[in-house]
């Protein structure tokens, strides 16, 4: 793979979207990069002292500088691996902007709600959640027609910054769908998505870093029995 003389370090948790949307990066540009699992519940010296502000995951260290939160990570990778691999980003300014708006959508109205999916108290929360969740998804496929202009991807004939970062919940919508039991994304009513998600999910870079659906419905479950609310005991 690329990178020249260039070293590169990713410190990750392996169930983060976010994470996800930077291994696909990287994997599309043919970057080599170390990958260093980290442990949310007892965060490393690494991880704190590369992202001292809000000591999360994804943080890219790139030849001993480290960059942070995934959209800026992304545009980062594409910025400065520009000799490697097609580019994320649009030339025209004005595709640019409209790639940046959808992602600024998936990370403001979509990814809120179905946060709270997996940690609300109550049914009546949960629900409420998957209801804006299944909403907010619903718009993406607006998105893919005026980004992709009737072509295989959001990145037109190949796949561009909105791609990745909507292809790196395609496991989550997976695992999501088998917990709500209804399709997140429904075929019938979304047929672009549904058959951009097929397209996306048979490429060899997205194939190396998505993650087990099975796995990410178990970890699902686990958050939703420790967000919730204990049951009260009315016998007594």
């Amino acid at each position: 793979m690329a990178g020249g003389n260039s070293e590169l370090k990713l410190i990750g948790q392996w169930a983060s979207p976010f994470v996800t949307r930077v291994k696909l990066a990287l994997n599309l540009k043919g970057l080599s990069y170390e990958y260093v699992e980290e442990d949310l519940r007892n965060k490393s010296e690494l991880l704190l002292s590369a992202n001292p502000v809000h000591k999360s995951v994804p943080v890219l260290i790139h030849n001993g500088k480290a960059i942070c939160e995934s959209p800026v990570i992304v545009q980062y990778i594409d910025e400065a691996f520009a000799f490697a691999g097609p580019p994320l980003l649009p030339a025209d300014p004005y595709d640019r902007a409209v790639a940046r708006f959808w992602v600024a959508y998936i990370d403001e109205k979509l990814g809120p709600p179905w946060d709270r999916v997996f940690r609300a108290r109550t049914d009546e929360e949960r629900a409420e959640a998957m209801r804006q969740t299944f909403a907010a998804a619903g718009a993406l496929e607006g998105g893919l027609r005026e980004c992709s202009k009737g072509k295989d991807f959001f990145g037109g004939d190949s796949v561009g910054y909105v791609d990745v970062v909507v292809g790196s919940l395609i496991p989550w919508a997976k695992a999501t769908s088998v917990l709500a039991g209804a399709e997140l994304v429904d075929a019938a009513k979304m047929p672009l998505l549904a058959a951009w998600m097929d397209r996306f999910g048979e490429l060899d870079a997205a194939k190396a870093v998505m993650q087990d659906v099975d796995s990410l419905v178990e970890h699902g479950r686990m958050l939703m029995a420790k967000n919730a609310a204990p049951a009260s005991n009315d016998a007594n």
